[in-house]
């Protein structure tokens, strides 16, 4: 049979594609085909929301035009027949004119990598088109699906709220801060900052002006449908146009898959490499998209998305009697939390059946509810009940091969009925659940007797289940507090799991199913209170009332305090003033070019790394003979081919490729090189490898045991610890994990090698923040000298140190491949590969003993340090030296002993990652801090300002404190975070409510600024100045949207007194500043600014004469005039850190040029029986001496310390006993979203603070906020602590460990009670758990 034609629309532009393949994605094609790269490849598994676009179809049911936002990484072109798409290029440009979603973004300082953007401004566009006027509530709505790493999330909310319908009005809300009536209320002594932008400037948004629907599109709407096919390179694609096709097909070929979202097996396609040769996708079916409003329910047919599910159900529940909509309420409440728009917009409710995830956020309320299920083949129909029996295995249902789900009705409930479904997850937006479900009870007419029971749950078996033993002993029972306690024994008892259950947090998936059922027990006992004041059943306490709410989060509130400019200063002094990044508007449009947006060379070849699946084995064979079978095919390069040097790495302990032996799962061994990207993927998994088993070290704990370390421990002491602890009061003792963290920049590692043809020269462009290393270490490989090879950096989509050093893995084996096939490759990494194979932030263990008097005063103590540096050195020993240099966080402790040791293990290299060990560091310092509090029974603020330095004070490693501002800081935050009045307002909230517990907690950090090798703190930069008056800038520095273009390009025009319109800068790169320090160590603004400044004084000095000559001349005129007297007009500018040098052996000499200062307070509210916690309120004050830009340094405020917060409670890293990492993806390793960021966040920096050691008197901001994020981890400590003050009875120990990341897990395992006494589950010595702590 011949394929079709494939015809649809981008941006308005007809497309007619002859070979359409079906495992072509629309991403693929836009970025590939059309050249559209402002589309971003973020995950490729629609949970990042980067390749946002927006689909618009005619809706023959709504007979209108519709239009949604989905992820292009998901939906496959061959679902886009007659389909318009819009991406961010077809909406507006700097070229022409911007949109007003894209100029907001941009303006409000909403882009900082500006790799997310596109994705956010698309969600926001598709939401005006759908409704030109939002609540606040619906915009946070349409961007959920979307993430950003850098900002922290408060300045796009902030932007996106200009087009709110009350322009974000608060209405004179007394409690809300943003209100601008409250403002005048303030209670600090802050002067208030203009706001960071002016709204007046922006442009009005006009619905009227958007692009029209194609009119061919809207011709075609009455023609007849027909039956479409597409054939690709493996997979057939048959678009169905009639129910009786469907089933002839069906019939045909039983096997075939039937997609309409995509949102599942593109996934297994992609990551699991399953192939379905047969694809059928039956949206069109009108039988399969109605909705019918029957006498006992609501029919949906089962090609229903998510999102049309949603908006009927909420249409229904506002119309019909309350008793009626029980379930709906119960549907909805678990599709609020399913995904983002983009997800529901493609998801169907019947592949999300068909799909029976064991783990299904619905399927456990369709079951709890009893919804009818009618399923259809040639020649039968029959309609059963979904029930216990619909899942007989793991991802199985009783629909046969040959029939499909036709619908799905979901019953109204009935009177004395009631019904509720719960979910947990790691994070509460957009999540895979831990455990979910559904809850059901029918009441005899007019009584407590329970008539019908159902509990069905997700997440406690390989398939949905329904508890049977527990609910039959119930019937005709009493709705009453034994009821409670036998359910609650029962289900403990049916419910087990066994210690190494799939998924593992056994104890915590357990003890939720009874907290579920508590919850569910107090909502129905508070609805039957309603009904009926006559007592026919036990009453609800009033401290129990708030464990009935559903999550609630308010819109947020922020402020941002900043010191301005004097008034008396020229516009043209811009340092000081809140400039957007240079390059936000060009992000927001998606013009601006990151590494994989570089248009593709004609013979240019795409790579795919080849890794180790062992963490610790000998390579006994490499088959490639399967890979060179796939189409496109060219070659395989390993250690055999390298004509250089296959030693590398920054302590030359690693390879380029691995030879004979691997040492972690994700050793890069060989690579595939082969015409296509989607050929390489299939090529690398022909490459078929034989392995022969060593014993591998993967823990902490395996490593000390093993006595497997790198090289010797690294102390620093001080005083005398004997006597010190011989002195002290009390001494503590105790123990405590760090989890790692995956740094996840949204651009993955990317590379792309040009060889020149001649002499060994080649060219790189590449996502790196070290330059320098990139170079040194490609020409080592290829045994060239480096000034054969330029490496180039326009910009990256995030690095935060992730791309220092272990960028290198990739842009070595590529350039290898460009030299050996002679033709340009390129390799952008999957975001499963990126997390697999270069590994994140050092996990810690710390051992502790501190010795303090009854006063709170410390005299003693000795912290020994274990990370876990993984399978080479990497940077871990300055990652221990800052750990330990950060040991004291801000307090002086007379006797002190820190220990460093390096642990060597079988897990991928361990590396930097924003912070560099101080924050494991100062977490471990404010750990043992608060036990010293709880101990002496003193409040924890007391305790820490008690023992905080002084001006002058001397640190543990000898360096003398000046400019300490720290106790400002400290005072300033907290008077206007009103500390002492909103503790009691929590003491209070605690008393009044049993199961929702609040803390509240403020944090110093103070953070060293330099790098320890004291070589590395220089900086060069370079200067041109061209004829017409334009100056060209370049420097050491790498731009990955910390804003440091921007802020140099301040400096320059600070220092030429020109404005900065005039001055460009265009990339970093070898060839025009050599042998640059990595953008790292947050000393890149104060040390390339420095260099620009003294190039700046070169240039100056030169025009000296010509401006004595022509006093009131212009710019242009004196470079003209130094031209024409030829005077060279370019100039070089180098800087380097005086007296940097500290001494382990000695502990003397100073470490750290100067320090930053910061406090934070948070105020956090934990639900104790899931273990879930909002934070309500963060302030921070920020010592940034007199900002270069206010607006992008509170920026990096925001980001640092919403990134240290993902640290600190949510993100965890997963490792099998056999050390593969299970989390590889944002489907399974949880940053956090919009909807975490604390609902008031307010920001504000020091004023009057210069600091004499840097540019301008600025200081260094990168890293030093992330630790204040520990204040929503120390929060959540004091808020457990109350509740299990409140529980007594179980014999608990008034101090607790809490290891971070505060996960629910950790948080509902910490809040013992009668529930989790229930629920602790026996490990037997040789159970190997589904996961282990590294």
């Amino acid at each position: 049979m011949t394929a079709d034609e494939l015809v649809f629309f981008v941006n308005g532009r007809k497309v007619v594609e002859k070979n359409a393949d079906p495992e072509t994605t629309l991403l693929a094609y836009l970025r590939r085909k059309l050249g559209l790269s402002g589309t971003k490849l973020g995950c490729g598994e629609g949970a990042c929301g980067a390749c946002t676009v927006m689909l618009s179809k005619y809706d023959h049911l709504q007979n209108k035009i519709a239009h949604f936002s989905v992820t292009a990484c998901q939906v496959p072109i061959c679902s886009l027949h007659h389909v318009a798409v819009t991406t961010v290029e077809g909406i507006g440009s700097t070229k022409s004119r911007l949109h007003p979603v894209q100029e907001r973004i941009a303006k409000c300082h909403g882009s900082q990598c500006g790799f997310c953007t596109p994705g956010m401004v698309m969600s926001m566009y598709t939401l005006l088109r759908n409704e030109p006027k939002p609540t606040m509530e619906e915009i946070e709505d349409a961007v959920e699906g979307n993430l950003c790493r850098c900002t922290g999330y408060r300045p796009i909310l902030q932007g996106f709220r200009t087009f709110a319908r009350d322009g974000g009005c608060y209405g004179g809300n007394e409690d809300n801060p943003n209100c601008c009536m409250n403002q005048k209320k303030d209670h600090t002594q802050v002067i208030l900052s203009p706001s960071l932008f002016n709204t007046e400037k922006f442009i009005p948004m006009d619905s009227t002006q958007e692009p029209i629907f194609p009119p061919e599109l809207l011709r075609l709407k009455g023609a007849p449908q027909k039956q479409l096919r597409f054939e690709g390179e493996r997979v057939t694609w048959i678009q169905a146009t009639t129910l009786k096709e469907l089933l002839d097909l069906k019939a045909q070929h039983p096997e075939a898959k039937l997609v309409v979202g995509n949102t599942e097996i593109g996934i297994e396609m992609k990551f699991k490499n399953k192939l379905f040769p047969v694809i059928v996708c039956p949206a069109w079916i009108p039988e399969l998209n109605s909705v019918e409003h029957g006498p006992e329910g609501i029919t949906f047919g089962a090609a229903c998305t998510l999102s049309s599910v949603e908006k009927t159900l909420q249409e229904a529940i506002a119309k019909l009697p309350v008793h009626k909509t029980e379930v709906f309420k119960g549907v909805l409440e678990q599709l609020r939390w399913f995904g983002g728009k983009q997800v529901k917009s493609l998801a169907s409710i019947g592949g999300n059946i068909i799909t029976a995830s064991p783990i299904s956020d619905l399927n456990p309320v369709f079951m709890a509810c009893g919804a009818k299920l009618t399923i259809v083949s040639r020649g039968t129909r029959r309609t059963i009940q979904m029930d216990h029996t619909f899942f007989p295995g793991y991802r199985k249902t009783l629909v046969g091969p040959e029939e499909i789900l036709l619908s799905i009705e979901i019953p109204y409930s009935r009177e004395g009925e009631f019904f509720s479904a719960f979910k947990q997850a790691s994070r509460r937006e957009d999540d895979i659940a831990k455990v979910t479900c559904g809850m059901r009870v029918l009441f005899e007419p007019g009584t407590t007797h329970v008539k019908e029971l159902a509990l069905c749950f997700g997440g406690m078996a390989d398939r949905t289940i329904s508890a049977l033993k527990t609910t039959r002993k119930q019937l005709s029972h009493f709705w009453n507090e034994k009821l409670l306690q036998e359910v609650s024994a029962d289900l403990a008892e049916e419910l087990k799991l066994s210690p190494d259950a799939p998924g593992g947090m056994v104890e915590f998936r357990r003890t939720l199913t009874l907290s579920f059922f508590f919850k569910f027990y107090l909502m129905v006992l508070q609805k039957l209170g309603q009904q009926d004041s006559e007592d026919k059943c036990g009453r609800l306490d009033p401290t129990f009332a708030s464990a009935t709410l559903l999550f609630q989060k308010d819109p947020p509130a922020n402020v941002q305090f900043y010191q301005e400019v004097p008034k008396c200063h020229s516009e043209e002094d811009t340092v000081g003033r809140p400039i957007p990044h240079l390059s936000a508007t060009m992000q927001a449009s998606g013009e601006a070019v990151y590494c994989d947006d570089m248009p593709r060379y004609d013979n240019e070849l795409s790579l795919r790394l080849v890794t180790s699946t062992r963490a610790h084995a000998k390579i006994k064979s490499i088959d490639v003979s399967e890979a060179q079978k796939v189409p496109g095919f060219v070659c395989f390069i390993s250690a055999d081919d390298v004509p250089g040097s296959n030693e590398t790495g920054i302590a030359n302990d690693e390879t380029v490729f691995a030879k004979d032996k691997v040492t972690c799962v994700g050793h890069i061994i060989g690579a595939v090189v082969t015409d296509t990207p989607e050929h390489a993927q299939r090529a690398a998994q022909g490459v078929k490898i034989t392995y022969e088993d060593l014993p591998a070290i993967i823990t902490i704990e395996d490593a000390i045991k093993n006595n497997s370390f790198y090289g010797h421990e690294v102390k620093i002491e001080k005083g005398d610890l004997k006597k010190g602890f011989s002195e002290a009061d009390h001494i503590v003792a105790g123990e405590l994990h760090i989890g790692g963290q995956e740094h996840f920049y949204l651009e993955t590692q990317c590379t792309i090698a040009v060889p020149k043809g001649e002499a060994g020269e080649m060219e790189l462009f590449v996502s790196t923040q070290n330059t320098m290393k990139t170079q040194s270490f490609v020409a080592n490989m290829l045994g060239v000298p480096a000034n054969r090879i330029v490496v180039r950096v326009k910009r990256m989509g995030g690095g935060f140190g992730g791309k220092e050093t272990r960028s290198t893995v990739v842009s070595t084996a590529v350039a290898l491949a460009a030299y050996k096939t002679g033709c340009p490759v390129r390799c952008m990494l999957d975001r499963d590969e990126d997390m697999l194979i270069t590994g994140g932030r050092h996990p810690f263990l710390a051992r502790y003993k501190v010795g303090f008097m009854k006063t709170g005063i410390i005299v003693a103590l000795e912290v020994n340090h274990y990370s876990n540096a993984g399978n080479t050195m990497d940077l871990s020993d300055g990652v221990r030296k800052k750990a330990l240099f950060h040991m004291d966080n801000s307090y002086k402790i007379p006797n002190i002993r820190g220990t460093g040791w390096l642990c060597k293990t079988n897990l991928a290299s361990n590396m930097a990652f924003r912070g560099f060990g101080g924050p494991q560091g100062m977490l471990i310092a404010e750990y043992w801090m608060s036990e010293v509090a709880v101990t002496c029974g003193l409040p924890a603020e007391e305790v820490r300002r008690k023992n905080m330095y002084n001006e002058g004070d001397l640190t543990h490693f000898n360096q003398k404190l000046e400019g300490f501002t720290l106790p400002r800081c400290w005072d300033e935050c907290l008077a206007s975070s009103q500390y002492h009045a909103r503790r009691s307002e929590v003491d209070k909230f605690n008393r009044e409510n049993s199961w929702k517990k609040r803390g509240l907690c403020i944090i110093p950090t103070k953070f060293g600024i330099s790098y320890t090798s004291h070589y590395l703190n220089q900086a060069g930069a370079l200067i041109h100045v061209y004829t017409d008056g334009s100056v060209l800038l370049t420097h050491g520095g790498t731009e990955m949207g910390q804003g440091l273009h921007t802020k140099m390009v301040q400096v320059a025009s600070q220092a030429l007194k020109i404005p900065i319109s005039k001055i460009y800068l265009s990339e970093a790169s070898t060839n025009t500043v050599p042998n640059a320090t990595p953008t790292a160590a947050s000393v890149s603004s104060d040390i390339n600014g420095q260099a620009i400044y003294e190039a700046c004084q070169t240039i100056l000095k030169r025009l000296e004469p010509f401006k004595k000559k022509n006093p009131s001349g212009s710019w242009e005129d004196w470079v003209k005039a130094a031209y024409e007297d030829p005077v060279s007009l370019s100039a070089t500018g180098f800087y380097y850190t005086p007296n940097i040098g500290y001494s382990f052996e000695t502990n003397s000499g100073k470490a750290y040029h100067y320090f930053s200062y910061g406090v934070a307070c948070s105020e956090v509210e934990i639900d104790c029986l899931t273990g879930d916690h909002k934070n309500i309120r963060t302030d921070i004050v920020m010592d940034v001496g007199c900002s270069l830009n206010p607006a992008i340094d509170i920026g990096q405020v925001e980001g640092a310390f919403v990134q240290g917060m993902g640290l600190f409670t949510m993100e965890e890293l997963h490792y099998s006993p056999e050390g593969s990492l299970l989390t590889r993806g944002p489907s399974t390793y949880k940053i956090p979203r919009f909807g975490n960021i604390p609902i008031e966040f307010r920001v504000s920096l020091l004023r009057d603070s210069p600091n004499k050691k840097a540019i301008y008197a600025s200081k260094a901001v990168g890293e030093p906020p992330l630790f204040l994020a520990a204040s929503i981890f120390f929060a959540i400590k004091d808020a457990i602590h109350a509740a299990r003050a409140q529980h007594t009875d179980h014999g608990m120990k008034e101090l607790f460990r809490l290891d971070s990341p505060a996960t629910p897990e950790k948080i509902r395992n910490a809040c013992i009670d009668k529930f989790t006494t229930l629920c602790v589950t026996d490990v037997p010595e040789n159970c190997k758990p589904w996961s282990v702590r590294v």
